[in-house]
């Protein structure tokens, strides 16, 4: 089963320097049909306005991956950590039991658009923790790579949680598939363009749930998307 999660139907503030949607249940956005989907807590796409940000804040027992798609993003946390997400990159911060960060804007023109993800940990109460790998464009394209895992396989973020999560960038005509596991659940969301997932079209922004289904099968359309694969 497939159950579509529309772009328009997203929680949506504007707040001049943040423009965000929320797939799920978040801050003053509160849908009780949408409070997740399985560890997935949050998916958010926020575009950040030039020389504005987050300021520093507190987190805990939260796995936050962020993922660049336009601009640069600097980051700042109370563990040491500093630097800046661009696109082709994925940051990974595990909140485990208490951490404060920021993240800033720079740029003097260009805004920032980027996907924040919060996962549940599988274990709450650890130690916080901070990674962040570059994945190419060449290394997306056509394919799905993956970019975060519990175990780090393949060069991936190490994910507290069983996920494993996906990037791929489709043109049109390209093609992926993804056979998940007995017992495993799916969300895909497209960050850019379009696709058909198991012949459901997807425009940018969309989501969509997948229980009791073997296989994915995803067409391009000229898209960018991640693909979380979920116990």
């Amino acid at each position: 089963m497939i159950a579509v999660r529309r772009a328009d139907d997203r929680g949506h503030f504007d707040h001049g320097w943040l423009n965000t949607y929320h797939t799920f249940s978040f801050a003053d956005y509160h849908d009780p049909r949408f409070m997740g989907f399985r560890a997935l807590r949050v998916i958010n796409d926020d575009r950040v306005a030039p020389g504005q940000g987050f300021g520093e804040h507190r987190h805990r027992d939260m796995e936050i991956v962020s993922y660049v798609l336009e601009g640069a993003l600097a980051h700042r946390d109370s563990m040491g950590n500093s630097g800046v997400i661009r696109p082709g990159d994925v940051q990974r911060m595990s909140a485990g039991t208490g951490v404060q960060h920021s993240e800033f804007n720079g740029s003097r023109t260009d805004p920032v658009h980027f996907l924040q993800i919060w996962i549940l940990p599988e274990i709450p109460g650890s130690p916080p923790g901070y990674e962040q790998k570059t994945f190419p464009p060449e290394t997306r394209r056509g394919k799905l790579r993956l970019v975060g895992s519990p175990d780090g396989r393949e060069g991936s973020l190490t994910v507290g949680q069983d996920v494993a999560i996906y990037a791929s960038v489709l043109e049109t005509g390209e093609e992926v598939q993804h056979r998940l596991a007995p017992g495993r659940h799916a969300w895909l969301q497209v960050a850019e363009g379009a696709l058909e997932l198991n012949g459901h079209r997807l425009e940018e922004g969309d989501g969509a749930a997948v229980t009791d289904e073997d296989e994915l099968d995803i067409a391009g359309k000229g898209s960018e998307f991640l693909l979380f694969d979920l116990s």
